[in-house]
């Protein structure tokens, strides 16, 4: 990440509407061709973290939804073309400047990201994340690049796939064959009486501790996954399939059908049917992975039924949908606990 100074803004800010009035000789009876971008982009972000872009041409406009590191999939806030290789896109979220003694607020702002993106040939793309400091002064810079992703493929055929011999990934004993996925962080798993528990403790006084997430050291293609999982109340995890895809852990027991719920593919599939136990029991995962498909069957019942898995969720640590994965446990979040994890590979 790069700072630009206020007089580089000043700069930069003349620049771009010379671009947009001058260089490019776009006039107003003129559409500039955004072919060339629609449809799904996987994101590598400068820094390690991974993102996700979708860009649609809608009856008179552009529309598009990002994914930015972590968090959820969200609506972009505006999005345009400045010219046949050129794609803006803008993202905004309101920022609270006052609050009231009641700790409520009484002025919000909006600040809003833009990134600027051009193609290197049909299948490639490159840019720059331009962020506006909270303080109002000076731009942060992030680079990327990206990938075109190729359309999902049909959905398999679930009774007709074969299984190799299943892989014990949690012996019961220790943490042979996990790691972190950052060395640099504290560790919040170890086993006890024969199950794998996260507890990432926070002492109260000392300075916020980092937690890492844990991850096999093994890697997957497709697969079907079978784990048992514990949340406390109010507490959340996650389960990564191939460190790309999030199966949420939450305590959502009573809650309404959304997709931040136990057992959705975060932010991007909504359970069909609520099947949660309540908080402090233990549940039932059964995923299978195959094809750029996804089934959750959770404690018995079948929540996401063979349905397409379109790009990365928030957190992911690579962004190829086709290479071999880890399974990784999120570690960073609340206390879970975790027993009898063991993944049987799709022969293909």
């Amino acid at each position: 990440m790069k700072t630009i100074s206020c007089y580089s803004i000043r700069m930069l800010l003349p620049a771009f509407l010379v671009f947009f009035s001058v260089s490019t000789g776009i006039s107003s009876a003129q559409k500039p061709d955004i072919t060339p971008f629609i449809g799904q982009w996987t994101i590598d972000i400068q820094g390690g973290s991974v993102g996700w872009i979708e860009v649609r041409q809608e009856e008179n406009y552009i529309n598009g939804d990002i994914l930015w590191g972590g968090g959820s999939v969200l609506p972009v806030s505006n999005i345009f073309s400045a010219g046949n290789n050129l794609l803006i896109i803008q993202r905004s979220s309101n920022v609270v400047r006052k609050r009231d003694q009641s700790n409520n607020p009484v002025l919000t702002m909006i600040v809003t990201d833009w990134l600027e993106i051009s193609r290197e040939g049909n299948d490639r793309i490159n840019g720059l994340l331009l962020r506006p400091r909270r303080n109002g002064v000076g731009v942060d810079t992030t680079r990327f690049k990206g990938a075109r992703l190729p359309q999902v493929p049909p959905a398999p055929d679930m009774n007709t796939l074969k299984f190799g011999k299943p892989v014990t990934l949690f012996n019961g004993k220790d943490l042979t064959g996990w790691t972190l996925i950052n060395p640099g962080q504290a560790n919040g798993f170890k086993v006890v009486d024969g199950t794998l528990v996260n507890d990432p403790v926070q002492t109260e006084g000392a300075p916020h501790k980092s937690y890492g997430n844990l991850r096999t050291e093994k890697t997957f293609e497709d697969f079907n996954l079978k784990l048992e999982v514990n949340c406390p109340a109010g507490s959340n995890s996650g389960v990564y399939l191939r460190g790309m895809y999030e199966i949420q852990v939450s305590d959502s027991y009573g809650k309404a059908l959304d997709p931040h719920n136990m057992g959705a593919l975060y932010s991007r599939i909504k359970p069909s049917v609520n099947a949660e136990k309540e908080a402090g029991t233990w549940q039932t995962l059964d995923i299978t992975l195959c094809n750029r498909h996804l089934t959750v069957i959770l404690n018995g019942v079948k929540i996401i039924d063979n349905q397409p898995v379109y790009g990365p969720t928030g957190g992911a640590i690579q962004s190829d949908v086709f290479s071999p994965g880890p399974i990784y446990l999120q570690g960073d979040h609340g206390k879970v606990a975790y027993r009898n994890i063991v993944l049987t590979p799709i022969a293909k």
